[in-house]
């Protein structure tokens, strides 16, 4: 079976590298797996509505080797540290 990277447990904070990882069938898959660096940190109240604080977190991301920042943000389940990637 497949080792899946895992979001980081805490909140990613302005400069740090992760990776976007999501599913195939998610309508913004042709980011999957592009190496970023989280410009911007913004929250909502979807964690109150999940039970889940950490849901509340979203980003403002640029992508690495063009230092464009994406046309969307990524919420914090859709990234992944890149030190956790092998």
């Amino acid at each position: 079976m497949e080792d899946i990277p895992q979001p980081a447990s805490d909140v990613y904070t302005v400069g740090d590298r992760v990776m976007i990882y999501i599913d195939s069938d998610d309508l913004d898959s042709r980011y999957h797996g592009t190496v970023c660096e989280v410009v911007s940190v913004i929250t909502d109240d979807l964690g109150t509505e999940t039970g889940r604080t950490i849901d509340a977190y979203s980003y403002i991301i640029q992508e690495v080797n063009s230092g464009e920042d994406l046309p969307i943000s990524f919420r914090h389940r859709d990234l992944v540290p890149i030190k956790d990637i092998h």
